[in-house]
C-alpha cells in the first residue's frame, strides 16, 4: 500500500477538524486554545508540504517556513501574556482576559 496525496489531505483535514472542535469546546483554558491554534497551523502546513511534493514545486515548503516562524512568535507572545495573566490573577481563565481591557 502506498501513501498517496489523499491520505495526507485526509489526515490534515482530520487534524484541522480536531483543532476546530478543540477551540469551540474549550473556551476557558488559554493553554488548550493555544495548542488548538498550533494544531490548526500544523495541519495546514502538512497540506502545503503534501501539495508541494505532489506538484514537484518547492514554493509550498518555503511557505511552511514562514508559517512556522509566525507560529513561533505567536506562541511566545501568547505564553508571555499567559504568564502575566497568571501573575496578576492567579488563574489562566479566558474569562478574566475581559478585565484586562484598557
Amino acid at each position: 500500500m502506498t501513501v498517496t496525496l489523499s491520505h495526507y489531505l485526509s489526515l490534515g483535514a482530520l487534524l484541522f477538524a480536531m483543532s476546530i472542535v478543540g477551540i469551540f469546546l474549550n473556551r476557558r483554558n488559554l493553554i488548550v486554545l493555544l495548542m488548538a491554534i498550533e494544531l490548526m497551523l500544523l495541519a495546514v502546513n502538512m497540506n502545503f508540504v503534501a501539495f508541494s511534493h505532489y506538484l514537484g514545486d518547492m514554493h509550498g515548503q518555503i511557505f511552511v517556513f514562514f508559517i512556522l516562524t509566525v507560529a513561533a512568535a505567536e506562541s511566545a507572545i501568547g505564553l508571555a501574556i499567559l504568564v502575566l495573566l497568571f501573575r496578576n490573577k492567579n488563574s489562566i481563565s479566558v474569562e478574566e482576559l475581559n478585565e484586562l481591557k484598557g
